[in-house]
């Protein structure tokens, strides 16, 4: 077996399990792209194994402190571990993540339910050239009909991989009916956003929805309209939904008509919505847009972001209006995000106190020492005399 030498101060020496380009003293055993090499420290002691990939800044990803093939029986060990902590952690069986890469055990293996069918990113290139196992293994330990592979994110393309997706395994089932947080949502898994849905959200979907009854609601990049539906699902007075994409606008829309539940869609931009001279007030505002920083030289630019887009929001909100607001940049830190909605409301002339804090579901788990497993941060704040 090929390896690394790390050089000292390396992350991996205080619990990371990335080794980058950087923290590499020696290459030893031509390992080769995708396999299994050892990672040693300088005075040669085993720290464990990972998985090479000489093209990628982070060019090996530790999967176990100990010898370890990537064969049938460490699949099928893997996931069923998977599986078993989230039963034990209340997850439904039916709807959420099966596996999320480094919190699972399984570096680039995301693999997501609908019903009858799993959908499965290998973003790695050690995973990705055992997609089919990995695939069939899911099928075996779930009792899944079909497996999607979703193998279109860009984030392959640091890893020298094609973008591709399609049917792995089984028939392609065509767009799902799911029920979460008590609305009906249409999921296209080959087709669709991402895997179909933001499953990171759902639980998100019942703790919004519960403060909203009576309220008069404003959902800013409302998607496929999650956090509007439910809300109005729970008796909100009014519901107003804003998204601009014209994809996610037809399947919004789609959505509402299911659910037959009154929800205004409007297809714009939040940011120009938001500064309208007419704009007129709501009770609860939520905020939920996607990553401002893909990559961590644009922390800055996402702030400014942040900040703006809060003090917008700022100026809609009722006399005792709350606002619920998202990041799911992971580049962000959490104290940094907190600090530009500060800087967004005090531009706005609103004072605000936090209720609650709202984090990641059990189903995406979080791994102490390794940060990149913690991106998304949610905040409730309601409004305080003195505006």
């Amino acid at each position: 077996m090929g390896g690394v030498i790390v050089r000292p101060r390396s992350r991996i020496l205080h619990g990371h399990d990335w080794v980058y380009a950087s923290e590499i003293q020696k290459t030893f055993g031509s390992p080769v792209d995708g396999e299994v090499v050892s990672i040693k420290d300088g005075r040669d002691h085993l720290l464990g194994v990972g998985i090479y990939n000489s093209r990628s800044q982070i060019v090996v990803r530790r999967f176990s402190r100990r010898r370890q093939d990537l064969d049938a029986d460490f699949f099928h060990r893997r996931i069923s571990q998977a599986l078993e902590y989230r039963a034990r952690a209340g997850c439904r069986g039916d709807l959420g993540r099966l596996v999320w890469s480094e919190s699972d055990g399984l570096p680039g293996v995301i693999a997501d339910r609908y019903g009858s069918v799993v959908v499965l990113q290998t973003l790695t290139v050690a995973m990705d050239v055992h997609k089919q196992l990995i695939a069939s293994t899911l099928l075996e330990i779930t009792g899944a009909a079909c497996v999607i592979e979703r193998n279109d994110a860009p984030v392959r393309t640091a890893e020298g991989l094609p973008l591709v997706r399609g049917v792995l395994l089984g028939s392609d089932p065509g767009p799902l009916e799911i029920e979460a947080a008590g609305v009906r949502f249409i999921v296209d898994p080959v087709a669709g956003h991402k895997t179909g849905l933001y499953l990171d959200q759902i639980e998100s979907y019942g703790i919004v929805a519960a403060l909203s009854p009576g309220l008069s609601v404003l959902d800013c990049f409302s998607n496929q309209g999650g956090f509007a539906l439910a809300c109005a699902k729970a008796g909100a007075t009014h519901v107003t939904a804003v998204e601009s994409g014209a994809e996610s606008v037809a399947r919004l829309r789609e959505n509402v008509l299911r659910n037959a539940l009154p929800v205004e869609v409007r297809q714009a931009d939040v940011f120009d919505f938001l500064k309208r001279p007419d704009r007129p007030e709501y009770d609860l505002i939520i905020l939920d847009p996607p990553s401002f920083a893909k990559a961590r030289g644009r922390i800055a630019e996402a702030l400014r972001g942040y900040q703006d887009l809060h003090a917008r929001a700022a100026g809609l909100l009722s006399k005792n209006g709350l606002l619920v607001t998202f990041s799911c940049s992971h580049h962000v830190a959490a104290h940094e995000f907190e600090a530009a909605i500060a800087e967004g409301l005090h531009e706005g002339r609103r004072n605000m106190r936090l209720l609650h804090r709202i984090g990641q579901p059990p189903d995406h788990p979080v791994v102490m020492g390794l940060p990149e497993t913690e991106y998304l941060k949610g905040l409730i704040l309601q409004s305080m005399p003195g505006r």
